[in-house]
């Protein structure tokens, strides 16, 4: 006897064998049978949950290679400075959370995009120190590597104009004062977080449910989570208290490698629901704060080509860290930018590889955001997972070129290029910098229409991916990152049962209708955990 039948659907396998089918068996938490609608419901006996689809598009889960899980649960509950326009919508905002938390408590979060104002500037402490005198405030850019604090945050934290600034970071100051402006870039953030309190385990917990409950309605069915040990823990209690309603696969920093190395733990290790699946690195920042890493100077400020990260120093820390793990046989995801972030962290990769001998090592750069033409090969012939999230582009898209011009965008977001090479696409979101939405991610690699409209055609349309390469990439490429491909990320009998059913099929629609696809239900080991079926 089966538990669930899916029938009267149109199921794409992620299989070459058998791509299309009609109906999928769930025994269990496995798929028991993938067929015709009539060969399913022969195995459906009454007593079964038998849900007719009626003709709805069935996919494996979705698997998201890159998220903030944790994190992004904090967010849901935040201040949303994301679509602020301008000064005085942004102020607004954090003038009214203030007021909702009452005097002492911190204003955290936001994901502002001051990309968006009109006209495009910094925000500066002084926007909000007179609406704010009574709580502290670290408001992060959407990007995670700019925030702005006001002026009684700066005094908890105790910087000056005189503060030393810590290597890969910046401390951004006034012209004329030479007194810091509020806004911190990538390592020197650290000066303001140290001094915020640390949430309770309850408060992480309540976090982690919600971040849950907002990947199924997503359906979303694994998350790779770029955090920490103590998330580890959080997702632990879950998984224990059988809570997890998704698969999380949990990269801590690369700074961890002398302890993980001593513990002998080789990636991935854990259960099928959780997973410690190795280390994340930092070869610089972002472009959007203007620390990614180029070669040349950034075409909007020539005084600048970026900033690398703070694990890069001392200098050669991080190859050194590259070839512990690989040596102890732990997976490496390594966030690389800039154009010159990523040649060089390339020639680490090349370098272990001559030092430790090949191996099966799935290596993933993230991001792979702007390439020179002559390292896009290079990923191919190392074997590497260009770890790219499409909503991205089609946001940067809007003034990118502004940054660094039209000849580097060219090689920006190189999808096509990066999978013609030989590289393996894993689709994320990068989620809070990004929505979680597979759907929108679909719609970004595969008409690259940037949110402002004015590229219907596409912002570097020579790069766009079909459906199938963007619904593969996150779905059976993400399942091939986690060394899962045996256990999840196609629809096959024997497979662990992690479907999504979305309203309308996005093979045969228009492309520029993806975007209004919706999530019909979510089923998670064998149940379904969203939908009104």
């Amino acid at each position: 006897m089966v538990d669930l039948a899916l029938v009267n659907g149109k199921v794409w396998t992620g299989d070459p064998g058998r791509p299309w089918a009609e109906a999928v068996a769930v025994r269990g938490d496995k798929i028991f049978a993938v067929g015709t609608t009539e060969e399913v419901r022969k195995l459906a006996p009454a007593g079964t949950k038998l849900v007719d689809l009626d003709g709805s598009l069935i996919l494996p889960g979705f698997i998201d290679s890159h998220t903030h899980f944790l994190a992004g649960g904090f967010a849901l509950k935040s201040i949303q400075l994301r679509d602020a326009r301008g000064r005085e919508e942004f102020v607004d905002r954090i003038a009214a959370k203030a007021r909702e938390l009452g005097p002492g408590r911190w204003v955290l979060n936001g994901d502002w995009d001051h990309q968006q104002f009109s006209p495009v500037e910094l925000p500066r402490k002084d926007w909000i120190d007179a609406v704010t005198p009574d709580n502290p405030v670290c408001v992060n850019r959407l990007d995670g590597h700019m925030i702005l604090v006001n002026s009684l945050a700066l005094k908890l934290a105790g910087v000056t104009k005189t503060t030393p600034v810590p290597p890969g970071g910046e401390i951004v100051k006034d012209t004329g004062t030479g007194e810091p402006t509020g806004i911190f870039k990538d390592t020197a953030m650290d000066l303001v977080y140290a001094k915020i309190p640390e949430p309770s385990f309850v408060e992480k917990l309540e976090a982690a449910e919600a971040s849950l409950r907002h990947a199924a309605e997503n359906g979303v069915t694994s998350v790779h989570e770029m955090a920490d040990a103590a998330s580890f823990e959080v997702f632990e209690e879950l998984a224990r208290r059988n809570l997890l309603t998704a698969r999380v696969h949990v990269y801590v920093p690369i700074t961890e490698v002398e302890t993980l190395a001593r513990l002998k733990l080789k990636s991935p290790f854990g259960s099928p629901y959780l997973k410690l699946a190795g280390l994340k690195g930092f070869m610089d920042g972002s472009l959007g704060s203007a620390t990614a890493y180029f070669f040349e100077p950034y075409t909007d400020d020539s005084k600048t080509s970026g900033l690398l990260h703070g694990q890069m120093f001392p200098e050669g820390v991080m190859e050194k860290r590259i070839l512990e793990a690989d040596r102890a046989g732990l997976q490496l995801a390594i966030h690389a930018i800039g154009d010159r972030a990523n040649s060089m962290l390339l020639d680490m990769y090349e370098r272990t590889v001559a030092v430790n001998g090949p191996r099966d090592r799935r290596w993933r750069v993230e991001h792979a955001q702007h390439l020179r033409p002559a390292d896009i090969a290079r990923f191919g012939r190392l074997g590497l997972v260009a770890a790219v999230q499409p909503y991205h582009l089609i946001d940067d898209g809007r003034w990118a070129e502004g940054k660094i011009g039209p000849e580097r965008a060219r090689t920006t977001y190189a999808f096509r290029s990066l999978r013609q090479a030989g590289a393996i696409l894993a689709f994320g979101s990068d989620w809070t910098v990004a929505p979680l939405s597979p759907i929108l991610g679909i719609y970004a690699a595969v008409t690259r229409r940037t949110l402002d409209g004015k590229r219907p055609g596409g912002w570097v349309p020579e790069e766009k991916v079909s459906v199938e390469e963007a619904v593969r990439a996150f779905t059976v490429n993400g399942a091939w990152v986690e060394f899962a491909e045996s256990a999840k990320g196609t629809i096959e009998a024997g497979k662990l049962a992690d479907l999504v059913v979305l309203d309308r099929d996005i093979f045969t629609i228009p492309p520029g209708e993806i975007d209004g696809a919706k999530v019909r239900m979510t089923v998670f080991d064998g149940k379904i955990v969203y939908g009104k079926d």
